[in-house]
């Protein structure tokens, strides 16, 4: 469908070569050198585009018959292909082909067992439906297609000379299109003109990722200052790009000038097909990939299509279905020999052929073992791969309609977009979750920050998150928030302005194939990460009065307020402000861009501005350290030190003008706050002209900022709750409002993106006043930290103080990570004009080359980001998404091993784990952080062999009739329930290069949640593949993010989160959530009944198909092995194709073998599921017995009866037809647990059916098969009593077994799924104590049962106070104390403390041990940090300490 390689570059290649003059000389690095020798574009790598206007019209004629055209193409077939492609497509399955093999055989006079025709009907009948569904989806998709062809797009006519509407399927490569605002992009296009100023062009991705912030992208440079429209005739370049691809974040190229040099340009420049333009009103581009190649259609997959567990087993049990074929086939064509054999003279019944010969026995038994395959050929049950698709399709509807499994504030319901692997999500054993956007929010709130070594826990902004409920957009509910009083304390309050927040995208579901309008409303957008909970942020009152004083006391810096904090505070500030791509617009038009000061500036003059920057300039303010407090200090209140802050009245401020006052203490602060109060004196008149505005009562505009991740977006908001506001932003610069009310207007030279490899971004600015360059980078503090500038460097004072701030900032760092924090670091550094234009020209030259141009890029940003000066960072909680911790608990119950691979720090990891209820408090938790081979060998062979003592393995016993029988078949270890695993990155290196899976993989086995940071989407991928391919287990992906791609699409079934991250993970994903607690559900109750429904119908046809050809085979025992048959051929075709088929179809959609509430209450029946208990090699084998059985009583029930009489053939045939269905039929309606009006409707509408039909058949069909006919048979059989009796007491006697086997299940309740049957039938008031003392039961099986059934989890029961006075019968002793325990828990607390310190200091004296000099590896240093035996689950002991051990 979609091209992923420019192959018509192969067939221009060889229709014309293009010649290419040597490139001029640029001033480079010898990185940087070109062949100059190259002659020829290397067509195998780049894509030449010709503009197509007069200059280059012969070329860019020979272009649009070699690249493909705008129209797409997403369907599978066309009218001459679709017969012949969907037959072959169908005979890849096996069973196709079989039974084209028997309609073959069949068409040979000597094996004709039917008639010819009739044979071909079943085979025909599968091959049809199949057709027609395929046939009927493809037509939906071609009605797409033409919709999406015939949408209308402005594009250049070079013989008219002007833009003409054309319909985007008429758009080709080279062609110059013009788009207007809010209109779709119809192809990827190079942004060659902008009307906007700047040469910026703005889009919504929504239709293509789904995110709903805009993008900028640029023009491409030297077409960006245009004064004058562009015009298509003197556009003279020829445009070098790489060939198509997928990968959205990637585009490099150059154009070609008319003078030889190149311009080289990148992602930010090409407009990708399915984007809407916004805020600009008229765009112009060059086409450079249209159709299947754009990046849009190469991303477009369509629904997965996987084989399932099921599938996989089920084509095991078709082989052994031929096996057994064979020996009946075998059998009869041995028993045809050895019958005529025993004759003298040959029967009657053997006829000659013409010449009077007889077959010789060997041929006459091949050719009878032939016949035997045409007349057994039912036993391959054809109609099973019909039936299969079709209850897929019903249970994907029911899913998918789900209200429970739908977001209505997002209105995104499921997507299942593979078909055919629902019943793999009955069988998950392993689970791998993404963090960021997964179990959280990915709603980034502003919590602290550290400057300069001193850290600012924003108590207040934490009390508020505390209690927040985000507001509703209704305009009551805004009401009720603008009339809430203030908080008690005197706590300073932002006044809140009259204009609503904007909410999030509200509908942003991604089209991918198309769009369903040509132009979108900008109204209709929203704005991304602007929730009120990410805008509203409370500042810190410590840090609040010393970025007042940072304003106020530039003049006249006091004791009391240094000059190198001064500096510190606005520089971390500015780096907030300006190190991003924020967009900002307008509350009221939140899709038009802010580009200019919708404010008046301050009274300063120019030159007092520059004068007091020149004196921070002189007090480096560029390299700014100062004292810290120490880290007893953090969070502490103010100071009670004399501070000077300034005091005004501007709206929705937290910086009133009025006034700058001595305080003393907090209450004084807020007092004059509060009050206004003068408190000037005798200060400098030109300081109350730095704090004043030059107009008070003006309103500060309203702003809203489109980020393009949550993080830049609580940042940006987080440095405006401190007055540092982002005004403007343009491509060239951006302009930042002061506290003081000072709009600076920074210039923009160079913006280094964030990408995963570097994890970081930098800015590149030009300050105003001092205009020094200064770049400002933010980062992870794992890398950030490594690229500070060397403190040895500096003086020895200096350098104490360097090493000091550090030491500080790490100690936040790592509180902000045990408080599950997302950490950032903020730095700078100042350029002098010699070495940036050193390093412009090196970055230039690096963007205009293709080959190894990612490199280039990376090594110029490697050379700027170096010797950087710490500012400080910041701690951004991520908020744990609603119902998580449930979810994994209800997981952990079901048997489900968990494991979390991210890219987090470690500390923030293992906190957020907790949260969750991953690990608990309980665990011991080893972490493993190591480079070396040899060491995390030790590690991991010394942490094994301690989980294997506490492991408690018992040989799992069978009871039969008191005798206790081994059983070995499960040798498998179980998760130990106080055991959890942390490695990071460079560990996971070391165990796949070092070749320690195995060991690995032993040892995670033992564990019960394993956690692994700081994961690049590669070893994602490879640790999902290790555990899949080793363990042979069914595993499950999760994730939000591009970098989980790789990791969902590894796994057995991938799940993809539409969160705020983009559709990427959606896009590579079979089933698609909007929140992880939708998990729960799709996996224990959909999944469960998917799989149940699934195996008992995959079972169900196998045992109907033996039982009706077992009745055919004892046939042939009285009929001398001849092939005959002694039902009619249309009764055998119309048994599996209508009589049969619709029943088993309905339980397989619609059964529940347990109610949704017990299967969500009691996560353990999911272990069914992953156990295989309903479709397995032992059932399948009880099924074919039972199949066995019930044919026989099926076939000489009837015979006994009709002995010694003179019935003909197909007399005995209908009886025993008839007895065989209602005995199928009657089998279905006792497997079926829920009944409903479709079940007993279908049921009996297969009875009438057959009843009709034969009926009406036998009526007509008077010389239908001769020389015996069945006519008139089915009225002679009604007009007999005998028929009545047979008929009853056939199948009453055929289901007895099954029927008993039954009984004594649910009296005994000898699986869970029978006692939760159980308990659905109780009253709910009993149904609730009985699912309470299950719980505690299975809590406290360890106790009580000397051989438990199957290893369960921790658990916690919550009961009620009235349950106490209820009697503990049927519970044992320690489970009776358990209940007790938790109806009245007392003392807790001291115990709690106690074990804590106790353990504390078991951890210390590891710590020593292993820190030993000479201690061998024999030393065992973990003995006696794990529980042992069964003593171990009643104890509640707090093993957090032990996590913190690093290994």
């Amino acid at each position: 469908m979609a091209l992923s390689v420019d192959s018509a570059l192969y067939r221009w290649q060889s229709q014309w070569s293009i010649e290419e003059v040597s490139r001029t000389q640029l001033e480079s690095t010898p990185l940087l050198s070109s062949d100059e020798d190259r002659q020829k574009y290397d067509l195998d790598k780049w894509r030449v585009v010709f503009p197509s206007n007069d200059r280059f019209q012969k070329e860019s004629g020979k272009v649009s018959q070699v690249y493909s055209g705008n129209g797409i193409r997403t369907t599978k077939y066309t009218l001459l292909t679709f017969i012949p492609q969907n037959l072959f497509e169908q005979f890849h399955r096996l069973a196709n082909v079989y039974f084209l093999f028997l309609v073959v055989i069949n068409w040979f006079p000597q094996l004709e067992v039917f008639h010819r025709e009739i044979t071909m009907l079943p085979l025909a009948a599968v091959l049809l439906v199949i057709a027609i569904k395929d046939g009927a989806e493809d037509y939906k998709r071609y009605r797409f297609d033409q919709q999406i062809n015939s949408y209308k797009t402005k594009a250049y006519d070079k013989s008219k000379t002007t833009y003409i509407e054309k319909c985007w399927e008429e758009v080709q490569v080279g062609d110059f299109v013009q788009l207007q605002c809010n209109e779709i992009i119809p192809a990827d296009i190079l942004l060659l003109y902008s009307s906007d100023q700047n040469g910026i062009c703005h889009l919504e991705t929504a239709n293509l990722d789904g995110e709903t912030n805009l993008k900028q992208r640029q023009v491409v440079k030297g077409f960006s200052n245009q004064n004058t429209e562009f015009e298509p005739e003197r556009f003279q370049n020829i445009i070098v790009c790489e060939k198509p691809n997928n990968d959205l974040n990637r585009f490099k190229g150059y154009m070609k000038q008319p003078d030889l040099t190149q311009i080289g340009f990148n992602n930010e420049s090409l407009l990708l097909r399915g984007c809407t333009v916004r805020n600009t009103e008229v765009t112009v581009g060059i086409v450079v990939y249209a159709g299947p190649e754009t990046k849009a259609m190469l991303n477009n997959r369509g629904p997965r299509y996987k084989r399932s567990k099921i599938e996989q087993r089920l084509n095991v049990d078709i082989l052994f279905c031929v096996g057994l074929l064979f020996v009946m086939c075998l059998t009869g064509a041995l028993g045809h020999g050895i019958w005529n054999g025993n004759f003298l003279e040959y029967p009657l019944y053997v006829i000659p052929d013409i010449n009077g010969n007889y077959l010789a026995p060997a041929l006459a038994g091949f050719y009878m073992f032939l016949t035997m395959i045409i007349l057994l050929q039912v036993l391959i049950p054809i109609s099973l791969y019909v039936s299969i698709e079709l209850v897929k399709l019903g249970q994907v509807f029911l899913i998918h309609n789900d209200t429970d499994l739908y977001n209505e504030e997002q209105d995104l319901p499921i997507q299942c977009r593979a078909l055919n692997i629902t019943e793999d999500l009955g069988q998950i054993q392993y689970i791998f979750s993404d963090k960021t956007g997964t179990l959280t929010e990915n709603k980034m709130v502003f919590r602290r920050c550290t400057i300069n070594g001193k850290e600012f826990s924003h108590q207040e902004n934490a009390k508020r998150l505390e209690t927040y409920k985000e507001l509703d957009s209704d305009t009551e509910d805004w009401a009720k928030y603008l009339s809430l009083p203030p908080n008690k304390g005197g706590e300073i309050l932002t006044q809140t302005s009259t204009v609503k927040p904007l909410r999030r995208c509200q509908s942003a579901r991604a089209r991918f194939q198309g769009h369903a309008r040509q132009r979108s409303l900008g109204s209709q957008s929203q704005v991304a990460f602007s929730s009120t909970i990410e805008k509203d942020v409370t500042p810190d009152n410590r840090l609040l009065m010393k970025v007042r004083n940072a304003s106020c006391q530039l003049e006249s810096l006091t004791q009391f307020m240094s000059t190198k904090t001064t500096a510190s505070i606005t520089d971390f500030f500015l780096a907030l402000t300006l190190c991003n791509t924020v967009v900002v617009s307008t509350a009221t038009d939140p899709r038009q861009r802010v580009t200019t000061s919708l404010m008046k500036p301050s009274g300063l003059s120019l030159e007092k501005i520059h004068q007091l920057f020149q004196r921070l300039k002189l007090a480096s303010l560029s390299q700014s350290f100062s004292s810290t407090q120490s880290s007893s200090d953090l969070g502490e209140s103010l100071n009670t030190e004399s501070t000077r802050v300034c005091a005004g009245s501007e709206t929705k401020d937290y910086f009133p003008a009025q006034s700058c006052s001595t305080l003393s203490d907090d209450y004084s602060f807020r007092r004059d706050l509060a009050t206004g109060t003068d408190t000037f004196g005798d200060s400098d008149p030109s300081l109350v002209e730095i704090c004043g505005i030059a107009n008070p009562g003006a309103l500060q505009e309203e702003f809203c900022y489109e980020a393009e991740s949550p993080d830049e977006a609580a940042l940006v908001h987080a440095a405006r709750a401190y007055q540092f506001t982002l005004v403007s932003r343009t491509a060239e610069q951006v302009t930042v409002r002061l506290p003081e009310g000072t709009l600076l207007t920074f210039d923009l030279l160079f913006t280094l993106k964030f990408d995963s490899n570097r994890k970081r971004m930098s800015v590149v600015v030009r300050h105003p006043i001092t205009r020094e360059i200064i770049v400002y980078t933010k980062g992870a503090d794992s890398v950030i930290m490594d690229l500070l500038e060397d403190p040895a460097r500096a003086n020895m004072a200096m350098e104490k103080k360097i090493r000091k701030v550090r030491d500080q900032t790490q100690k936040h760092l790592d509180l902000y990570a045990r408080d599950g924090l997302r950490t950032l670091c903020i730095a700078k550094k100042v350029l002098s004009e010699d070495d940036f234009q050193k390093w412009a020209n090196f970055r230039c030259e690096a963007e205009t080359t293709i080959d190894n141009r990612d490199e280039l890029l990376m090594e110029t940003a490697q050379h700027l980001e170096t010797k950087l000066t710490l500012l400080g960072a910041t701690g951004i909680e991520d908020r744990l998404q609603d119902g998580v911790p449930d979810t994994i608990a209800a997981f952990r119950e079901a048997g489900i091993q968990q494991w979390v691979l991210t890219g987090d720090k470690q500390e923030t990891a293992v906190n957020i784990a907790y949260s969750c209820k991953l690990l608990d408090q309980r665990d011991t938790v080893f972490t493993i952080n190591t480079e070396s081979k040899e060491t995390c060998e030790s590690l991991l062979d010394i942490t094994l062999e301690e989980v294997k003592k506490a492991q408690n393995v018992q040989e799992a016993t069978w009871n039969v009739l008191g005798i206790k029988l081994p059983f070995s078949l499960s040798a498998t270890a179980t998760p130990n329930p106080f055991t959890g695993l942390v490695v990071d990155g460079r560990t996971l290196n070391t165990i796949f290069q070092g070749q320690l899976e195995n060991k690995f993989l032993e040892l995670t086995k033992y564990s019960r949640s394993v956690l692994c940071c700081r994961c690049t989407p590669l070893q994602k991928s490879m640790v999902v593949k290790l555990v899949q391919s080793r363990l042979k287990v069914m595993t499950l992906a999760i994730g939000d993010g591009a970098n989980d791609v790789s990791m969902i699409q590894a796994a057995d079934v991938g799940i993809g989160i539409s969160g705020q991250e983009g559709m990427q993970a959606v896009m590579a994903s079979d089933f698609a959530i909007s929140q992880f607690k939708h998990l729960k559900k799709l996996l224990l109750v959909h999944g469960h009944w998917c799989y149940s429904r699934l195996g008992k119908m995959v079972l169900y046809f196998f045992y109907k198909n033996v039982t009706y050809v077992n009745m055919l085979f004892w046939y042939q025992f009285f009929c001398a092995f001849s092939g005959a048959s002694m039902i009619d051929y249309w009764q055998m075709i119309f048994f599996n194709l209508f009589f049969t088929s619709v029943p088993p179809i309905l339980s397989g959609v619609l059964d529940k073998d347990v109610s949704a509430v017990t299967l969500l209450r009691l996560p353990e029946l999911y272990k069914s599921g992953q156990n295989s208990e309903v479709y397995k090699p032992l059932t399948f084998c009880v099924a074919i017995l039972d199949a066995f059985y019930q044919s026989l009583i099926c076939f000489f029930v009837p015979y006994l009866a009709s002995l010694h009489s003179d019935i003909d053939v197909f007399t005995f045939g209908t009886t025993i037809n008839t007895v065989s269905l209602l005995t199928i039929l009657f089998h279905q309606a006792l497997e079926i647990q829920t009944w409903t009006l479709f079940h007993g409707i279908a049921i009996i509408l297969s009875i009438l059916l057959y009843f009709i039909f034969s009926t009406i058949y036998n009526a007509v069909c008077v010389d239908c098969n001769h020389p015996s006919n069945p006519y008139w048979i089915m009225e002679l059989e009604f007009s007999k009593a005998s028929f009545y009796f047979i008929s009853i007491i056939t199948p009453v006697i055929a289901l007895l077994p099954r029927y008993l086997i039954l009984a004594l299940q649910g009296t005994f309740k000898v699986s869970p799924i029978v006692k939760a049957q159980h308990l659905d039938k109780l009253p709910k008031e009993q149904q609730e104590w009985e699912i309470r003392k299950w719980r505690l039961r299975e809590q406290g099986r360890g106790v009580c049962n000397d051989e438990p059934d199957q290893p369960i989890g921790n658990m916690g029961v919550s009961m009620p106070d009235s349950a106490a006075e209820r009697t503990f019968q049927g519970l044992c002793l320690p489970e009776q104390e358990t209940l007790q325990n938790q109806i009245s828990s007392n003392g807790e607390g001291n115990d709690y403390t106690k074990r804590w310190v106790q353990e504390e200091d078991v951890s210390a004296g590891f710590l020593s041990a292993a820190a030993s000099p000479g201690q061998s590896a024999s030393a065992k240093p973990f003995s006696g940090l794990l529980p042992n035996s069964t003593e171990s689950s009643t104890r509640s002991s707090h093993r957090r300490s032990v996590s913190a051990v690093t290994l």
